[in-house]
C-alpha cells in the first residue's frame, strides 16, 4: 500500500503565498507546531486563515499571526491573541467573526457539497450585514455560506502510514470536519503505528480523506520500526 508519510520539506513544498488555509488547533492548543514552524521559517505570507481562534501569539495559527503573515481570519473569537486585536484596530488583518456552531456548520457544508445552512444565531445583531436572511413558518433565518480551503492543517494522535488517523479525546475539536473541507489534507501526527493496528472505533478520519502524514518529532511515544525505516526514505537516508 503507497504510504503516505513523508518529510517535512515535501509538506512545506505545499504552502504557497495567499492561499485559504484552515487550522485545527484549538486556542493555540492542539497545534501541528513543528509544520507551522516550518511554515514561519518559510515565510509563507497573505495567508487566509480559518481557526477556531487567533491562538496565542506563542501558539498554533497564532504565531503566524503575530508574525503579520496572516491577511484574513473567519474565527469565532480573538480574546486571546492581542497581536490579532491590534492588528484588526489597525487595519492589517481582516477578520470575520462567526458563531462557534455556525462556523463548524459552515466548515461541515464545505466538506461535503452543501450550498450553506439556515440558523436563526445572528439574526437582529452584526452577525447579519450583508447575508441573505429569509423566514421560514414565521421565523427568521441567515444563510450562512459553506467554507473550503486550499489546505487544511491538522494535528492527530495517531495515524497509520494508508493515513487513517486518530486523535485522542477532545484533541479531536473541529479536525474531522475540517479535514473534508479542503483540497489538501496535511496532518502531523505524534505516533506512526503499523497498517492495520487502529481498529475501525479508533479511526476519526479515513485515509482516503487524508493526502499527507508527517511524525513529527520530539515525541517520547513509541515508534514503529516501520516508522524509522519511512523517514529515512523521505528524509534520503538508507533505505
Amino acid at each position: 500500500m503507497l504510504s503516505k508519510v513523508v518529510s517535512k520539506e515535501e509538506i512545506l513544498s505545499k504552502f504557497q503565498d495567499n492561499q485559504t488555509i484552515m487550522f485545527g488547533d484549538w486556542h493555540g492548543e492542539f497545534a501541528a507546531d513543528d509544520i507551522i514552524d516550518g511554515m514561519l521559517g518559510k515565510g509563507v505570507k497573505g495567508i487566509h486563515a480559518i481557526a477556531v481562534s487567533a491562538g496565542m501569539p506563542d501558539q498554533g495559527v497564532g504565531k503566524l499571526i503575530h508574525a503579520k503573515l496572516v491577511k484574513s481570519l473567519i474565527t469565532t473569537h480573538i480574546a486571546y491573541n492581542p497581536s490579532a486585536r491590534d492588528q484588526m484596530f489597525s487595519g492589517e488583518l481582516d477578520i470575520e467573526f462567526s458563531p462557534q456552531g455556525t462556523f463548524s456548520e459552515r466548515i461541515r457544508c464545505g466538506g461535503f457539497g452543501l450550498g450553506g445552512c439556515l440558523t436563526p444565531t445572528g439574526v437582529g445583531t452584526e452577525i447579519e450585514n450583508g447575508k441573505q436572511k429569509l423566514t421560514i413558518n414565521g421565523k427568521e433565518y441567515l444563510l450562512e455560506l459553506p467554507l473550503h480551503a486550499d489546505i487544511t492543517l491538522i494535528k492527530a494522535t495517531k495515524a497509520d502510514s494508508a493515513g487513517n488517523i486518530s486523535f485522542r479525546l477532545n484533541s479531536r475539536a473541529i479536525s474531522s470536519n475540517m479535514a473534508f473541507a479542503a483540497d489538501l489534507v496535511i496532518v502531523e501526527v505524534e505516533e506512526l503505528v503499523e497498517f492495520g493496528e487502529l481498529g475501525p472505533e479508533e479511526i476519526d478520519v479515513p485515509a482516503p480523506i487524508v493526502d499527507m502524514i508527517y511524525v513529527r518529532s520530539g515525541e517520547t511515544r513509541h515508534v514503529c520500526p516501520m516508522w524509522q525505516r519511512l523517514r529515512a526514505k523521505a528524509e534520503g537516508g538508507t533505505k
